[in-house]
């Protein structure tokens, strides 16, 4: 299992060098994407966090660039203990590795399932993507997830059991420990529009896709209140879908931003407080037993703390918490039970 090395700075390109020529190829421009989106989000929470803190335009992010032996490397930036954001990560990688058996069907579990009784070997794959979680101070400013991905597997031939196949996938997604419908409407209404651009069954498709793939199975309940997600897309040719993922990634901005700014300063207790971090631990829940990026980094020996950034500082369990009926708290957990069309 290789191992990160740690870098003074991250390099021009994590490609190899033979690669390195096709500057057009979509593993390359997938590659300028994600990282300049994770430039381009970094800034504005830092606008947003120092026009709140005082901290002027000063970079709050932490960064550490790393590299693995056998190809590739990724950036991670995180910034942490702030009075908007409890902490916020925004992460690349674009990596090459060969995956165990049990992490091919856990990365694609229809080709897996396709393939009958014939077991794949180790798979060899080329992976690149950026991913970020935030995690706001104030309970009424909700968190924010997204993740584009572009991924091939690299095998020389049709192997047995793991055809030779490329995908996108990701989403954005949000997940507020209080319902404020304005809100809510706003992010689904941003997504719809960035879907309807290439396919207007592409947001009410994903917004499903989304609601089913952050289920809690042992709670019953939803993350939050969705957005769109997909994976294994490839039933568009690549300049299309890398195209889509795109504006989807440029879509965050005005999805969030607008939020954050209305509900980071709104007053709250300490009963608020509590809720939020009850809600939090629902999220590391998900995280840790169902999400498909942590099981998969977790079997090919990705970096830790890259895969882990996603979880809150701080999270709360409690035996048997149940809201009032009728209250906004259970009003958030109804909605996670049954989620809503929002638009």
């Amino acid at each position: 299992m290789e191992r990160e090395t740690p870098e003074p700075a991250a390099p021009a390109t994590f490609l190899r060098s033979e690669e390195e020529a096709s500057p057009e190829s979509v593993r390359a421009r997938f590659e300028r994407m994600i990282r300049r989106v994770q430039a381009e989000v970094c800034a504005e929470l830092e606008v947003v966090e120092g026009g709140a803190g005082g901290g002027g335009g000063a970079a709050l992010f932490r960064e550490d660039a790393w590299t693995r032996p056998g190809g590739g490397g990724g950036i991670s930036r995180v910034f942490q203990g702030g009075r908007v954001f409890e902490k916020a990560a925004v992460n690349v990688s674009v990596v090459y590795g060969v995956m165990p058996p049990e992490a091919y069907r856990a990365a694609r579990p229809e080709a897996a399932a396709a393939a009958g009784g014939e077991k794949a070997g180790p798979v060899p794959f080329f992976a690149a993507g950026v991913s970020s979680v935030i995690h706001p101070v104030n309970p009424f400013a909700p968190t924010m997830h997204f993740n584009y991905r572009y991924f091939e597997t690299e095998a020389p031939k049709d192997a047995p059991g793991a055809p030779r196949q490329w995908w996108f996938g990701g989403g954005t997604d949000l997940t507020p420990s209080y319902i404020i419908e304005e809100d809510v409407k706003h992010f689904h209404s941003v997504q719809k529009q960035t879907c309807d651009k290439f396919d207007s069954n592409f947001y009410p498709r994903f917004k499903k896709w989304c609601d089913d793939y952050f289920h809690i199975k042992h709670r019953g309940e939803r993350r939050g209140v969705g957005g769109i997600f997909f994976d294994d897309l490839n039933d568009y040719d690549q300049e299309t879908l890398l195209q889509f993922v795109t504006e989807c990634a440029d879509s965050v901005l005005p999805a969030y931003i607008p939020i954050i700014e209305c509900r980071k300063d709104i007053p709250f207790t300490e009963e608020h407080k509590a809720w939020q971090q009850l809600r939090r631990g629902r999220y590391v829940e998900f995280n840790l037993v169902y999400d498909r990026g942590t099981t998969f980094g977790l079997k090919t020996g990705g970096r830790i703390e890259s895969i882990l950034v996603s979880l809150p500082l701080t999270a709360r369990w409690e035996y048997d918490n149940k809201p009032e009926v009728g209250s906004e708290e259970w009003k958030l957990l109804d909605t996670c039970i049954n989620p809503k069309e929002w638009i």
